[in-house]
């Protein structure tokens, strides 16, 4: 199983536009341009993990994108919960915008791989073990509920790393919620909390455009010298050190680095995204529909041995083929269409479900 976002991203829940428009209205293009663009990233990542095997390139740009694409989507997804105050229509969003679609997708990915995974025996429905990108939503879900008391403790950001740091040194966390992939992930979403819309122009610097090219080159040549020995797991966050057969001392050392790295080429990734309205701006209202749905494509992917049907699949002509169909895909996966289609169970409307709502109905209909 390849992990991750998701995603995943999946970035913050949003309302799809009513059309394909370049720049929808109330909406940051900088923002839908980054989801959209992540999003791309978690979909390639998924989509390069077989090549990995066989080709050392292909390795170097995996491990490149899962160093950034994942602490990206996190920290905006922390930058749009600021707001999170467990009033009424915070918490409504919430229940219709991740609880609902952890749900479903639960017990959709379950009984698709019953359907389609015929060699290995069917899984069983765990709604506390997540199953592959739901890890997101569940993680989503525990990251906002907790807002509150992050914007009310004094030194937030320190404080997540300690916790991260803990994770990664207790290995019986567990698998429920996924939580050891919850707090290793953590700082990321406080950092958002705690980040302004001017912390982000720092970015749109022309010197920090142009260092992001060598920067990205060398990161990807640094992967490529890794690739035969660097254990991807830590790229995971999801193994404490133990279970990785490392030392404890390991734990705070690679906290800080892995977050040092991905921190310099999340800057560097941001500071290239678009901040005018482009022709895929829209399609950052579509990266929760993405995510999750490119998911039955992945794993099917694997199930099937699509990536062993033809040789030339693993040469270079077939990993550009192989790049060019995740981003098609996932691009696909975004657009309104598919929005409409599926926005029953991914945004549900669910006002019968909320006290205040059914009361608000029942007043307007006397």
């Amino acid at each position: 199983m390849s992990p991750t976002a998701t995603p995943a991203s999946v970035a913050p829940v949003s309302r799809p536009a009513a059309a394909e428009t370049p720049a929808p209205a109330g909406r940051d293009p900088f923002f839908d341009n980054a989801k959209y663009l992540a999003i791309v990233l978690v979909a390639l990542g998924h989509a390069w993990e077989p090549l990995t095997h066989t080709s050392r390139a292909a390795m170097a740009l995996y491990m490149t994108v899962y160093t950034f694409h994942m602490p990206a989507f996190i920290l905006i997804s922390g930058y749009f919960s600021r707001g999170f105050d467990m009033s009424l229509p915070k918490v409504k969003r919430l229940v219709t915008g991740v609880v609902v679609p952890y749900l479903v997708f639960e017990v959709a990915y379950t009984y698709f791989q019953h359907w389609a995974d015929r060699g290995s025996p069917p899984e069983a429905i765990s709604l506390t073990n997540p199953w592959y990108l739901n890890w997101f939503l569940a993680a989503l879900f525990i990251w906002r509920i907790t807002t509150p008391l992050w914007q009310a403790v004094r030194w937030p950001v320190p404080l997540a790393f300690v916790i991260a740091v803990l994770a990664a040194l207790s290995p019986e966390i567990g698998s429920d919620f996924d939580l050891q992939r919850v707090l290793q992930f953590l700082p990321y979403f406080v950092i958002g909390l705690n980040l302004k819309r001017s912390h982000f122009e720092l970015v749109r610097r022309r010197w920090v455009r142009f260092a992001a090219v060598p920067v990205f080159a060398c990161a990807v040549a640094v992967a490529y010298a890794l690739a035969p020995t660097l254990d991807t797991g830590w790229l995971y966050r999801n193994s404490s050190v133990k279970d990785l057969h490392h030392a404890a001392w390991t734990a705070p050392v690679m906290t800080l680095a892995l977050f040092a790295c991905s921190a310099v080429l999340t800057a560097c990734f941001l500071a290239w995204v678009p901040r005018r309205a482009t022709w895929f701006t829209a399609l950052g209202a579509g990266t929760l529909y993405g995510y999750l749905l490119h998911g039955f494509l992945i794993k099917l992917s694997r199930w099937w041995e699509w990536y062993d049907a033809y040789a030339w699949v693993r040469k270079p002509v077939g990993e550009v083929v192989v790049t060019l169909i995740a981003a098609t895909v996932i691009t696909v996966l975004c657009t309104a269409p598919v929005r409409r289609v599926f926005r029953c169970v991914m945004e549900p409307r669910m006002e019968w479900a909320f006290k205040q709502a059914a009361a608000e109905q029942a007043a307007a209909k006397k």
